[in-house]
Formats: structure tokens, C-alpha cells, sequence
């Protein structure tokens, strides 16, 4: 007989010990259903990918009887971002303190109004963001919302709840927010629909705000038809507008930043409106020059230590306004009550809130006066029928759980979504398929005001988007051929001389050639890299200089135009590599020693 049996049975007439045996026996049960609970409330979780923070039902208002017409979105379910009034619902902000520090609200938001007007009915409330003051989608109150698409990587913030309900077809459509890409990056990164609305058109009644220079209220879609009816009912469209041309606009600056190759966004785009009326050939630009050109109080913003070349500078320095005029809107908000509830953030919504809340403003005027000059500069530049053509996003989906430094994966979201943030235009984002197993999408970008124009644009264009993009996912790239090595010769010389005169698309041809006849030549490509930065395109650069070292793991200048494509493309650590590496084959190379600190100081 075991031990414990026996200390039972020599006692077996002592009430002490029976109550003893009770209690133990009340602990093992009472810790046996905390498990179960914490596993079934986990399967809820997953079972609505963590999306909600709230379940519940609204219906519509009540509909008119026949034969009046349907209404617009009669039949439709959707969900809302923890950031919008409910009647007699605490709107807790992302964060549990500022809910329980907070009384529920006595009115509902207009928007939700008006869609519960409209026949559309309320499901619940979605995770975002803590403050709506991050891009990546985690909650550490709430957990991150699991990305259909993706469920290893996060799934894109603010509106990560109402981006993962509408892309696990949850409901029919949802509500966000954006103020820096809190809409348009959870819609790239759970490939769906997402719009973006001129700042302003939308109303923001009964919605907390962020920042309400930059803030709006977006939402995202699956079906285009969809995406187009909860337009006009948000935003109070006319029913039908003069048809115009379209003329489209490739940032072709801006498509430096993806890792996606054209193929699969530009020239996707290119393909899918050659058969479709009204659209004119579509043109290139370098917008950071122009923005630099048109936006002159950025001037002072712009950091003279860098290597940047060809705009960069002038993307860097707008985003950097962006992110000063939030923090300052921020704080002029949201101070004392944050100052008050002491609320638990996340680490990364911790810095941003402390550096919002310590952050001192000398030069708002400056702030204002460059929003001021953006929305002039894309006004000129679209007028009434330009749509800017460019990336929503610069890099994949993090992993989750990520513990590196991520400053630089925000750095290149921030330059890419200031365009519409900081101008007050409309933007639309447009899933094309996925790249290597992720969602890749492109952006539209049309002048403020233009939301119907945009949004029939993006019904007109979408079905022939999609043949083209799995067209695009199911090409193969040709072959290299090796030919004459003399002839690849000749042509490096003939690319050496374009170069020197400033030719340097010439050059880029001649050495084309030169690589078409002799595909292991690493001078070939190091050579054409040179060119390719001259003229700004720095992920060319990049990809030659890769190969170069595929062939010569010693060659000193593909690390160092390597790493100069690289830092302009906002990714220092990876630059700072580069130069690290050409100083270990040439520890007296001066351009990588300067680089190299350089980088440092930007990195620290």
C-alpha cells in the first residue's frame, strides 16, 4: 500500500483530515476548469482569429417597407474598431485601464450611424492598436489578431481587428482608422481592399481621436462592389459624376522602397488598363524630386549628415513631420487623461506615448505650413483626373513575437504613407496576388475630393487587375545566355564611356547587353549598379551588386554601392553591413569608413 493510502486509512475516522483531503480535492477542480475555460476561450479565439474585443449585434434601423427601394447595404454585417462610440458601450481605445477608467458612451458614432441606417448590421467590436499609435497590429491586453493570410506574421495596425475580420470573411465589410497607415497597412498585409478617405470627408463624430490633422475614417472590403456602396453611403456621393480620363502616374522613386519585383505591381497595373476606355498611357515621375521642388518649408527638416540620394532626403524629412505633428496633436489630446489612468502599454505604443507626451513643439507653424504646401503640390500634380500609382507597403509582414530593432521597417512605412497622410488625399490599396507566399498590393492615390472618382476607378480596374497579377505569379523569368566574351567587352567599354559623359541610361543599356552575352562577369553588374544609382533606382542597384558578389565575394565596389542603395533605401543595418564588409577586404577604404560612422550615429 502506497504511502498517502496508508496515512488515509491509519486516519480514516479524523474529520481534520477529510477536510484537508476537501480542500485538495476542491483546488484540483477549480484548477481543472481554469484550464478548460482558458482552452475554450483560446478555440473562441482562434475560431474569430482573435479579431474582436467584443461581440455583439446591432441591427439596422428599420428598413421601409415595398416597394421603396432596398437599401444600399441591406443584408451586409460589419464590425468597428475599438476607437468608435457605441450608446451605452465603453470605447476603450485598445487598452483595458483607459476602458475601466471610462464611462460608456451616450451617443454613437455618425458613421456607425449611418451605416446601421443604411440596412448594414453591427457585429462587434475589433482589436487595434493601443491610442491607435502603432502599424503592427499587436495588443498586449488583447492579443494580435491572427492574419488569414499570414497567421506566423502580424497582421498590420492600427485597424488590425477590423482588417483580420474582413479577411477571414468574419462580416461583410469594417470599420478603421487612419492616421499614418492605420488602415492601409493591415490591408496589404491580410490581402483586401482598403480606402483611405480625402481627410475630412468622412465624418469623425463619436471617434477618439489620434491625431485629427491627419486622422480619418477608412474601411476595408473585400469585393470592390462592396468597398464602392459603403463609399457612397459614408462619404454622401452623388449617385452619378461626369466621366473623365484617367491618367495614371507611376512614384517610380517610391517603388525603389518594395522588394517586390515590377513585374508583379507595375507592370501588372500597365497591362491591366491597355484594354480598358478612358485611361491614358500611363506616365513616370520621381516624386521626391518633385515634392522637394513644391514643398519648400521641408527644406528645413532635411538631415545634411546623410548619404541619401535623388528625394530620399525629402521623403525622410516628411514622413518626420508626420510623426511630429501626431505626437504633438497627440499630446495636446490626450496628456492629462494618460497622465491620470497611468494606463499598461505595450513596448512599443510605450515609447511612442512617452515620446508624444515629452516631446516639446517649437516650430508647429513650420509643421502646418508643410501640410499646407503638400496639399497644394498634389493637387497641381493630379488636378481632376491624375491617380498616383504607388506601393502600400516597403516590406513584408514582421514575425511575430519579433524582438529586433524595428525602427527601420517603420521608417519605410512612414515615408510611403506620409504622401496621403501629410496631403489629405484619398488613397485606395488594391491586393495583386502574393510575392514569395505574402500579400503584395499597389496603391492609388487621387486628389482631395476625388473619392468617387477613386472609388469607381478602383471598381472599373479591378478584375482586370487580378487576371493580370495571376498572370504575373505564374510567369518565369528567361534564362541567362553567355555569348562572345570579346563582344561583352566591347559593350562594358562602350556603358564605361556613356558613363563618364552622364549618360547613364545609355550605360545601363550597353552594359545589358554586355550581361546578355557574359551573365558571370561580376564588373558587368557592379558597373550597371553604378548607373542604376546615378539615375535613383536603387533596388536595381541593390540586386546587381548581389550578383556581382555571387560571382566575386572580394568585389570592394559592389559592397559599397551595395550599401549605398541600401541606406537610401532606409535599411541602415543592412548598409551598414555592406560597408563593414568592404572594410574588412580594404581596411584604409575611406568612403567605407565615413559611411560606416555615418550609419552608426543614424542608427543610435
Amino acid at each position: 500500500m502506497s504511502k498517502p493510502l496508508k496515512v488515509i486509512k491509519d486516519n480514516a475516522s479524523n474529520p481534520k483530515l477529510w477536510i484537508v483531503v476537501g480542500i485538495g480535492v476542491a483546488a484540483v477542480v477549480i484548477v481543472a476548469e481554469r484550464r478548460r475555460r482558458k482552452r475554450r476561450v483560446k478555440a473562441e479565439e482562434r475560431k474569430d482569429f482573435g479579431a474582436f474585443v467584443d461581440r455583439f449585434e446591432l441591427l439596422p434601423f428599420p428598413q421601409p417597407p415595398p416597394p421603396a427601394a432596398r437599401q444600399l447595404l441591406s443584408g451586409l454585417t460589419f464590425a468597428i474598431k475599438d476607437i468608435f462610440d457605441l450608446q451605452d458601450y465603453v470605447t476603450g481605445f485598445g487598452n483595458r485601464d483607459w476602458e475601466r477608467a471610462h464611462e460608456p458612451a451616450g451617443k454613437t458614432a455618425v458613421a456607425v450611424t449611418v451605416l446601421l441606417k443604411n440596412g448594414a448590421a453591427c457585429v462587434g467590436k475589433t482589436v487595434m492598436d493601443e491610442f491607435a499609435f502603432g502599424i503592427t497590429g499587436e495588443n498586449m491586453h488583447y492579443g494580435t489578431p491572427i492574419n488569414p493570410q499570414m497567421p506566423s506574421c502580424i497582421p498590420g495596425g492600427s485597424s488590425s481587428g477590423s482588417a483580420v475580420a474582413v479577411a477571414a470573411e468574419l462580416v461583410d465589410f469594417a470599420l478603421g482608422t487612419d492616421t499614418i497607415g492605420g488602415l492601409r497597412i493591415p490591408a496589404s498585409f491580410c490581402g483586401i481592399l482598403g480606402f483611405r478617405p480625402s481627410h475630412g470627408a468622412a465624418s469623425t463624430i463619436g471617434v477618439l481621436p489620434n491625431s485629427q490633422s491627419l486622422d480619418t475614417v477608412g474601411w476595408f472590403a473585400r469585393d470592390p462592389s462592396i468597398l464602392h456602396r459603403v463609399g457612397h453611403v459614408l462619404l454622401q456621393l452623388k449617385p452619378v459624376e461626369p466621366r473623365r480620363a484617367r491618367r495614371l502616374i507611376f512614384a517610380d522613386d517610391l517603388f525603389q522602397f518594395s522588394k517586390v519585383p515590377t513585374q508583379k505591381t507595375l507592370s501588372v497595373v500597365s497591362k491591366a488598363i491597355e484594354n480598358l476606355s478612358g485611361y491614358q498611357p500611363p506616365k513616370h515621375m520621381n516624386l521626391g524630386q518633385y515634392i522637394a521642388s513644391n514643398v519648400p518649408s521641408l527644406k528645413g527638416f532635411q538631415e545634411p549628415f546623410t548619404n541619401l540620394k535623388n528625394g530620399t532626403t525629402t521623403l525622410k524629412a516628411l514622413s518626420s513631420v508626420m510623426i511630429s505633428l501626431q505626437r504633438y496633436e497627440f499630446k495636446t489630446n490626450h496628456e492629462e487623461r494618460v497622465k491620470s489612468v497611468k494606463p499598461k502599454l505595450g513596448p512599443d505604443v510605450s515609447d511612442r506615448v512617452l515620446a508624444a507626451i515629452s516631446t516639446s513643439h517649437e516650430n508647429m507653424k513650420t509643421l502646418y505650413k508643410v501640410r499646407t504646401e503638400m496639399r497644394a503640390a498634389l493637387q497641381n500634380l493630379l488636378k481632376e483626373d491624375g491617380i498616383l500609382v504607388l506601393p502600400t507597403v516597403a516590406d513584408p509582414p514582421l514575425k511575430l513575437n519579433t524582438k529586433k530593432s524595428r525602427s527601420e521597417f517603420h521608417d519605410r512605412a512612414f515615408v510611403l504613407s506620409s504622401i496621403a497622410s501629410m496631403s489629405g488625399c484619398c488613397q485606395a490599396t488594391i491586393p495583386l496576388g502574393k510575392h514569395n507566399d505574402c500579400p503584395i498590393s499597389v496603391s492609388f492615390i487621387t486628389f482631395h475630393g476625388g473619392d468617387k472618382f477613386l472609388l469607381d476607378t478602383v471598381l472599373d480596374v479591378h478584375s482586370s487587375l487580378q487576371e493580370q497579377a495571376n498572370i504575373a505569379s505564374n510567369l518565369v523569368p528567361l534564362p541567362d545566355t553567355n555569348g562572345n566574351m570579346d563582344a561583352s567587352e566591347l559593350l562594358k567599354e562602350k556603358g564605361n564611356a556613356a558613363f563618364k559623359v552622364g549618360q547613364w541610361n545609355k550605360a545601363v543599356n550597353y552594359y545589358t547587353e554586355a550581361i546578355k552575352l557574359n551573365a558571370t562577369n561580376a564588373t558587368y553588374y557592379c558597373n550597371r549598379a553604378a548607373a542604376y544609382l546615378e539615375l535613383g533606382c536603387f533596388q536595381q542597384a541593390e540586386d546587381d551588386c548581389s550578383k556581382a558578389l555571387s560571382h566575386d565575394k572580394k568585389n570592394v565596389k559592389a559592397y559599397l554601392r551595395r550599401g549605398t542603395a541600401r541606406e537610401s533605401l532606409l535599411r541602415y543595418k543592412e548598409a551598414a553591413k555592406d560597408f563593414r564588409d568592404a572594410l574588412v577586404l580594404e581596411p584604409q577604404n575611406k568612403a567605407a569608413s565615413v559611411a560606416e560612422k555615418r550609419l552608426r550615429k543614424l542608427m543610435a
